[in-house]
């Protein structure tokens, strides 16, 4: 297992170490934009951010959502980015067709996948670009329209390097069901079908016996077996998963070990979780250094 010494030093180069995450704002930091900037900085990796939602939340729950302006969000990215060049972007909650929209055609000035090898590392031209697709909250509230399914597969996904999918997410995204690990597998090859240059993490942290799925590009298939923690407090499992593996391929793992990195980050996160609210808990993100 990685211990609080397996996260390397990063680099002195401002551009290296630098991570942008394009997000939703959780008012109570247990997911979106708070939780991805502190995974980044428990990684020793510097984050900036451009907020895609607005929501009305607390660990009971999302009880409204609303969008920023598309331009407005492109504007932001074209400014930040101009200054502050990413070595990888972290994309969550979306919220709408039309941000996506924008963040695909962000993305299409300055990315283009089949650059990035199987080895995870990016060329210095391109940065990695993680996708957490977040299609619902866990209370259930839905956090990106049926009808934008179509616009993240025509615009955003061929522009990303890695998708992470939780087993509803994957359903959603191929259209078939997804409630056994078979049906995982099989889901993740129509995914991959479509999308040949993607990694795909299917995760599993919800199900009794958690088994993520790592497919490369190649075919390979990777199975990550994990234990099951009884906790309340798993508000932003998948930010921070999604946020923690990006840091490592960062930091130069090769896919297999940043998935299998990541995963430990979370599980850690979770046991150390502390007890606050009265809902859906945050993780402990700084449990390395705490």
């Amino acid at each position: 297992m990685p211990s609080k010494s397996s996260i390397s030093a990063p680099s002195t180069n401002l551009q290296e170490r630098t991570l942008l995450t394009i997000a939703g704002h959780d008012p109570s930091s247990g997911a979106g934009i708070t939780a991805d900037l502190q995974t980044f900085a428990a990684h020793r990796l510097y984050g900036t951010s451009a907020i895609t939602a607005l929501t009305v939340q607390s660990t009971l729950g999302v009880a409204e959502l609303k969008t920023v302006d598309p331009s407005f969000l492109r504007r932001a990215l074209d400014h930040l980015t101009a200054d502050l060049p990413p070595s990888g972007i972290k994309i969550g909650m979306l919220g709408s067709s039309e941000i996506a929209a924008s963040v695909a055609d962000f993305l299409a000035g300055r990315h283009s996948p089949e650059g990035n090898s199987t080895t995870g590392n990016q060329p210095s031209s391109a940065p990695l670009v993680v996708l957490d697709p977040i299609l619902r909250a866990s209370s259930g509230a839905t956090l990106l329209p049926p009808d934008a399914i179509e616009t993240l597969h025509h615009q955003l996904i061929p522009l990303v390097t890695w998708i992470t999918p939780n087993w509803s997410e994957l359903s959603a995204l191929t259209s078939r069901p997804v409630e056994t690990l078979a049906q995982a597998q099989t889901a993740i090859q129509h995914l991959a079908a479509r999308h040949p240059h993607l990694h795909i993490v299917a995760t599993a942290g919800d199900q009794p016996q958690p088994t993520d799925l790592l497919r490369l590009p190649s075919g390979d298939i990777h199975r990550f077996a994990s234990e099951h923690l009884d906790s309340t407090s798993t508000h932003g499992t998948g930010c921070a998963f999604s946020s923690a593996l990006l840091c490592h391929l960062v930091l130069h793992d090769t896919p297999p070990e940043a998935v299998r990195h990541a995963k430990h980050f979370v599980t850690e996160a979770i046991r150390h979780a502390p007890n606050v609210g009265h809902g859906k808990g945050p993780l402990n993100l700084f449990w390395q250094i705490s």
